[in-house]
């Protein structure tokens, strides 16, 4: 069985919302960001930070990866967040606005001072110019650091660039950070579609991120959950393929030259075969 984690589906959900942490358990989402950040106004901050912990310690989401997502260094929450979510323990802790790889490593630093067990991981949101520009540095700062997560819309606002579908004006940062997740050999994944009514648009944003090669997409609405698990996700098409190429390769080893269905394979067609095949068992598992 793959030890592949799937993030084909990462939503965020407001921690000051009871109602939202009880349906998060329901969903056939991958992941879950409880949110301290933007979807909490700052008085209900220290109680939703609580009920993030709560969350996290409860044993009742089942499969989902859980994260926290605090707020942003030099907010007057950020230490009192980080600190929180360090002793809670989640699969990550998440942090808008990483703009250097000086800031992952005091990140990490205040992690195992505040005592986050080893399976805690950091999270890094790329959404400025200057987080684009370094990322690789970012990506590389430190083995704690998993994924990094695309935070789009302060990425448009701060290049005073338009949303647009297609994503043109944000494209080469898009692949940018791709690179250098790559590179570094972390996951990362691509920001949230805003209009939620929008169906055809957010799941044409969802193929985009797939061909592009994000391991998933961060998503605003239970709504959009089922579209970004069969995007993300490997098509029977896809599979009966990667399953049909490897065959043949073993079966032709030591032969010279080996085709399937007409075309050449070489070694690197086989290790994307079964890197499909290994997120379509990991996804199988998920299943009820």
């Amino acid at each position: 069985m793959s030890d592949f984690t799937p993030l084909r589906s990462v939503l965020y959900m407001p921690s000051s919302n009871a109602k939202a942490l009880e349906k998060a358990k329901t969903l056939p989402v991958d992941a879950v960001i409880l949110d301290l950040e933007d979807a909490v106004a700052p008085d209900a901050k220290p109680a939703a930070r609580e009920s993030a912990a709560a969350a996290v310690s409860s044993g009742e989401y089942g499969r989902r990866t859980l994260t926290i997502r605090v707020n942003g260094i030099g907010t007057e929450w950020h230490d009192d967040d980080l600190r929180a979510a360090a002793q809670a323990g989640p699969a990550a802790v998440v942090v808008p606005k990483v703009d250097s790889a000086a800031e992952v490593v005091r990140l990490v630093d205040s992690l195992t001072a505040y005592g986050a067990p080893a399976h805690t991981r950091l999270w890094a949101m790329i959404e400025t110019p200057v987080a684009v520009l370094d990322v690789l540095s970012i990506a590389r700062a430190s083995d704690r650091l998993s994924c990094l997560v695309m935070g789009t819309n302060d990425l448009v606002k701060e290049l005073y660039a338009e949303h647009v579908p297609g994503r043109a004006p944000i494209v080469p940062s898009l692949h940018t950070a791709l690179l250098a997740a790559r590179a570094a050999g972390i996951s990362i994944l691509d920001g949230v579609y805003n209009d939620v009514k929008d169906v055809d648009g957010f799941l044409a944003e969802c193929e985009q991120g797939r061909q592009m090669g994000f391991d998933g997409k961060t998503l605003i609405h239970p709504g959009q959950v089922e579209g970004a698990n069969a995007a993300f996700a490997p098509s029977e098409q896809a599979v009966e393929e990667a399953r049909g190429l490897i065959q043949a390769f073993e079966d032709g080893r030591g032969s010279g030259v080996v085709t399937y269905r007409g075309r050449m394979v070489e070694s690197l067609h086989v290790e994307s075969a079964r890197r499909t095949l290994s997120i379509h068992e990991a996804v199988q598992a998920l299943a009820p």
